[in-house]
């Protein structure tokens, strides 16, 4: 299983828009486009795919994880 198959089976299984995925991006100060994604959802014969890289997978579950639960708070310093 390829990280384009795990970005793709989470954008289904969350519900995820491109403008979403977007979001949770911009969490992790990270930029990504709309034919950026395009890119990486395609199928791997088409000419335009691009393959999903593990820093952006990573960022991608960092910025899922702050969406789903929130920004981490810091422990209370005594």
């Amino acid at each position: 299983m390829t990280n384009n198959d795990i970005l793709k089976k989470l954008r289904v299984a969350l519900k995820l828009t491109n403008d979403d995925i977007v979001e949770i991006m911009k969490l992790v100060d990270f930029q990504v486009s709309k034919s950026e994604l395009g890119a990486l959802f395609r199928k791997e014969d088409h000419p335009k795919y691009m393959e999903c890289g593990d820093q952006f997978l990573r960022n991608f579950l960092n910025g899922l994880i702050i969406h789903l639960r929130g920004p981490r708070e810091e422990p209370n310093k005594k």
